[in-house]
């Protein structure tokens, strides 16, 4: 079992910035790769980005390239998403998720159903 504990949501101007954290317990060991998603009201959950456990690799999605940095505290067990240059569509619910899947790819990182260990999810809103 993997438990995920995310912080640092709030509230801010567009053009603003937030870092979200992720903090893993449990069998961290068999995490393969963190990946971050959000939700907006009436929306599909939708994926952000993910970082490779152990190698560090990561991978966005087009609407937050360039803006959004995932980084990891091995030490810490802890994941990052370093949110820049905030947009009123950014605004939604914040996710980190765990998979412990030995053979995912990178592509298939990008759908929820790969991921079996969710945070509660922390809430971001971005005012124009």
């Amino acid at each position: 079992q993997v438990q995920l504990v995310e912080s640092g949501g709030g509230s801010v101007q567009a053009g603003g910035s937030l870092r979200l954290s992720c903090v893993a317990s449990g069998r961290t060991s068999s995490i393969n790769v963190v990946g971050w998603f959000r939700q907006a009201p009436g929306k599909e959950r939708e994926f952000v980005g993910g970082i490779g456990w152990y190698i560090g690799n990561t991978i966005y999605a087009d609407s937050v390239k360039g803006r959004f940095t995932i980084s990891r505290d091995s030490a810490k067990n802890a994941v990052y998403l370093q949110m820049n240059n905030l947009k009123p569509e950014d605004t939604a619910l914040y996710y980190c998720a765990a998979s412990t899947e030995t053979e995912l790819s990178w592509s298939a990182s990008k759908s929820a159903s790969r991921y079996g260990y969710w945070g509660q999810g922390t809430q971001v809103t971005v005012s124009s």
